[in-house]
């Protein structure tokens, strides 16, 4: 690894999507979004719904949607473990957005039943965010 970059790994549930060294990494933490770079303070975090930015020569090479999940970060690298990951240019708007209708459905219609209501809840603001995501790209 070089000493002008840090290690960053992805890891889903299924298995270990990306493992590189980069410039930066730009993650969605749940007090907000934080970078890294070589040399960072370790820290842990839990992962908000939102953009994973990965930065190559000052600009951003990859942008890759989470769903939430963990990260820790050390000196030399920065690991996401995400409950769901994907490309953000690979997610369909007309599949996302029924799935919030959905989801808001599934919220009127769970009868006070607490733990329907908090999944549903967790679709519909996972939706939100990708759609936010798709609208609003920071990092241009």
């Amino acid at each position: 690894m070089a000493d002008n970059a840090v290690q960053f790994e992805l890891v889903s549930p299924e298995k270990l999507l990306l493992s590189e060294d980069v410039e930066m990494v730009v993650v969605p933490g749940a007090e907000g979004d934080f970078g890294v770079l070589p040399g960072h303070s370790p820290m842990i975090s839990t992962v908000r719904p939102g953009v994973i930015h990965i930065f190559e020569a000052g600009a951003v090479k990859t942008r890759i949607f989470v769903a939430g999940g963990f990260a820790e970060v050390t000196t030399a690298r920065c690991t996401v473990l995400a409950e769901q990951a994907m490309p953000l240019d690979e997610i369909d708007r007309a599949v996302v957005e029924k799935d919030l209708q959905d989801a808001n459905e599934d919220i009127r219609d769970t009868g006070g039943d607490e733990a329907q209501l908090a999944i549903a809840e967790s679709r519909a603001a996972t939706a939100r965010a990708k759609l936010a995501a798709m609208d609003n790209l920071v990092y241009q």
